[in-house]
């Protein structure tokens, strides 16, 4: 098996240090961006194959980032994490391209949990 790797992207210090600490224990390999542009210089130089995206970011939001990386990199699994639900439909999330939406404050062990199915789908797809 390939490295699992995972960008997650948010605006937020702390959460962005919550959740990769939480992936690497898990085993999974961590980058974190603190905005779309960001993340998409990260994505350019060594593409994840799993994301994590805040919706509400500074400059390009989390909704545009997707469709941006769904377009760019078709194979990449990315998920929505936000603490502004009422500002963002969960339709236009999915046409967006994101694999599922999770509201703040998001519990743990179902980032992880989205993490392994993501990667397990990435392993089929590959089988293929």
């Amino acid at each position: 098996m390939s490295e699992q790797r995972i960008l997650v992207v948010d605006d937020e210090e702390q959460l962005r240090e919550m959740y990769a600490r939480a992936f690497a224990k898990a085993g999974y390999a961590v980058q974190t961006a603190a905005s779309a542009e960001e993340a998409l210089d990260i994505q350019r130089q060594t593409p994840f194959s799993v994301m994590f995206l805040d919706l509400k970011l500074p400059g390009m939001n989390g909704v545009e980032l997707c469709r941006h990386i769904r377009t760019s990199w078709p194979m990449t699994i990315p998920y929505a994490v936000t603490g502004y639900a009422s500002l963002y439909e969960l339709t236009d999330c999915r046409d967006a391209g994101f694999e599922d939406y999770f509201t703040k404050p998001a519990r743990i062990a179902d980032l992880l949990k989205a993490a392994d199915y993501a990667f397990g789908k990435l392993e089929r797809w590959k089988k293929g």
